[in-house]
Parts: C-alpha cells; structure tokens; sequence
C-alpha cells in the first residue's frame, strides 16, 4: 500500500497500487497535455514567422525577377521588331505564292476532273451500248432458243404422241389376238416396215423367214447383204417376241438370248437381235437400241419402233470394214487357188503313177507273152533282143 498525503488538507490517506498507478497516470498526462498545448502555441507561432518571412523573400525575389524579365522583353522588343518585320514580310509572300498555287490546282483540277468526267462518261455510254447489244443478242438468242426447243418439244411430243398411239394400239390389238397370232403379228410388223425399204434402201439384201430347223431350233427372220462379188457385208439373226397382257406367266426378255444365239452361230450369222415388246414397263428397254454384248456376243434389244434403224446402224457399221473382208475373201480365193492347183497336181501325179503302174505290168506281161509266142514261133533272137529294149525304154521314163 502507498501513503499519500494531501496538499490542501495535509491529511494522510493510503491507495493501493492500482489506485496510485492511476492517480500517477492522471497527474503525468496533465502535465504532458500543458507541456504539448506550449510547444504547439510555440511551433506555430514560429511557423507563421517563417511563412511571413518567406513571403517577403518571395515577393522582393519575384519583383526582381520581373523587373529583369521586363528589361529582356524590352530589349526583345527593340532587336526583333525588324526581324518580326522580315518575317511578315516573307510569310506574306509565301501566303501568296501559295494562293496563286491553290489557284493553279484549282484550274487544274477542274481541267482533270473534267477530262476525267468524259472519259468515264465516254466509256460508260460504251458500256451502254454494249449492254444494250449484248441485250439484244441475247433476246435473240433467247428468241432462237425458244424457237428451237419450240420445235424440239413440239417433236418429242409429237414422238411421245407417236409412242402413246403405238403403246395404246398395241394394246388394243393384244386384246384382240391370240398368243400366237401376237407373234405372226410382230413378225409381219418388221417385214411389212422392211419391204417398204426393199427397193430402195435394201435392193440387193436378203430378208426371209428362217424355216431351216435341223439344228433342232430356228430363228425367225435372216438378214444378209453382199456386194458385187459375193463377200458378205452384213448378216442378222432376227427374234421377234410379243405378250399379250393377259398372259399369267411373264416372260422377259433375256429368256430368249442363249436360243437366239444358238440360231445365230447355227445359221452362221454376224449380229443376232431381239425384236421385243416384252417387259413393256422395264425403262432399260423403253429407252433405244441396247446392247447386251456382255451377255452374249453382238447381240441387241430393241422396240419394234427401231426395227430399221437397227438395221441401217450395223449395216453401216459393217460398210466401214467392207474394203478389208473384201482384201481378206481375195486373199482367201488366192490361198484357195493356190491350194486346189496343188491337190490337182498332186491328184494327177498320183492317177497317172498307178495308170503307169497298171500299164506297166499289164505292158510287161504282154512282153513276156510275145517272147513266149516268138519262142514258139521260133523268131530270131535278135528280134527278143528289140522286145526288151523297148520295155526297158518304157520303164527308164516312170515318174
């Protein structure tokens, strides 16, 4: 515990450490506080001497500075009037000089701009010109054009009218027949449409029915065709095949082609074709002349429609290789000339060694018979002698 005694009433009292830690407290921050307050009062009265002294400084250092500056300017002043004078001066005329350049490229800019203006209104009344002809060659290519598949489409309507007429009268005429005289009906078709032709086209063609079945089958109508000198331009094997609608069982079209191709090879034929009006719905031969080479050799399918135009197109074909059967039938004939003379040759040779043979012998027994009479007779020997000679003369020329 701490004694403390009071100033004013100088009485005694104790306080315990906290108590006096406090009071202690209390009395030094009091003290701190007023010792604080005094260098504050004091630091800011110093402050403001020294902001007051510094402004003098300031203001007697700028009146100074400013006195000189006014000197320099006035000596500035007086030196660079003239020069300032000068300067104007130049800068008036490069002002005018530039103006009167500004003006020139005024001039000459409206001179190119106006150059330029005709020349790109020169080309574009060009331009003009050649859009309206190409205009106009288009209008009359598009009127040609329009003429033309005008035409076009009036002649495959024409066809397809053609066709629809063929398909319905084929119809009606199935109707109306038997199966067998479905197909005596198609044969009649090609050969009536061929003898249109006959005579001008095909004067020297042949075109019969095929009524040779020794090979156990028979086609329906031969083609053939030589020039002058027998070689064969062109020979077909025709099939003609017809169903009628009603037929329940179908037939199709390359049931036909080992029998047709029999016919052909049996009767020696080049091309084989099968006229058909089977699978009438089947695009693939609603579409021309098909060619089913890959099946069996030079073999075709068509409509009855391109019977003739089958014809004309091998027949032509075959016309472009005629000049080469015809060097290869002459070297053939040439060959077989060659050949027949020397059978001939060798046929003589071998009749007249056998005539010589029998000759001889019969010619040596005569011999000996009349070596026998002239023994009887009792002849001369030197008539024997003769006899042999002769026979000897006769063998030494045996070929």
């Amino acid at each position: 515990m701490n004694e403390i005694i009071c100033p004013n009433c100088k009485k005694a009292f104790k306080v315990d450490e906290a108590g006096f830690a406090d009071i202690l407290k209390q009395v030094r921050d009091h003290q701190f506080e007023e010792e604080l307050n005094n260098r504050l009062a004091l630091a800011e009265k110093e402050k403001e001497s020294a902001v007051e002294l510094a402004k003098a400084n300031t203001k007697n250092s700028l009146q100074e500075e400013l006195a000189k500056k006014d000197k320099e300017i006035t000596e500035l002043k007086a030196n660079s009037k003239s020069e300032l004078i000068e300067k104007l001066a130049e800068k008036d005329s490069i002002l005018a000089e530039l103006k009167s350049k500004i003006e020139n490229f005024e001039t000459v800019k409206e001179l190119a701009v106006s150059k330029a203006t005709k020349e790109i209104e020169k080309q574009r009344d060009t331009l003009e010109n050649d859009i309206k002809t190409k205009e106009l060659e288009k209008q009359n290519i598009k009127n040609s054009l329009e003429q033309k598949y005008s035409a076009e489409l009036k002649t495959k309507e024409d066809i397809i009218k053609y066709k629809d007429d063929e398909i319905a009268r084929f119809k009606d005429m199935k109707l109306k027949l038997s199966t067998k005289m479905l197909g005596e009906s198609l044969e009649q078709h090609c050969e009536i449409e061929f003898n249109k032709l006959r005579a001008t086209a095909f004067q020297k063609a042949y075109f019969e029915k095929d009524n040779d079945s020794s090979g156990g089958t028979k086609g329906d109508f031969i083609y053939r065709e030589t020039d002058d000198a027998g070689n064969e331009i062109i020979s077909i094997m025709f099939e003609m095949k017809n169903e009628n609608d009603e037929t329940s069982t179908k037939k199709r079209n390359e049931d036909f082609f080992a029998k047709l191709d029999k016919d052909r090879q049996a009767k020696n034929c080049e091309y084989a074709v099968l006229v058909s009006l089977l699978e009438a719905e089947n695009e693939f031969y609603n579409n021309g002349i098909v060619d089913v080479s890959h099946r069996f050799e030079k073999m075709y399918v068509v409509r009855p429609q391109f019977f003739i135009p089958i014809i004309t197109l091998l027949r032509n074909a075959a016309m472009n290789s005629l000049k080469y059967k015809q060097e290869l039938n002459l070297m053939r004939n040439q060959n077989l000339d060659i050949t027949n003379f020397e059978e001939k040759i060798d046929a003589f040779r071998k009749g007249f060694a056998y005539n010589y043979d029998l000759a001889s012998r019969k010619f040596k027994t005569a011999i000996d018979e009349i070596d026998k009479t002239i023994s009887h007779l009792h002849i001369p020997a030197n008539v024997c002698q003769l006899n042999r000679s002769i026979c000897a003369s006769v063998n030494a020329h045996k070929f």
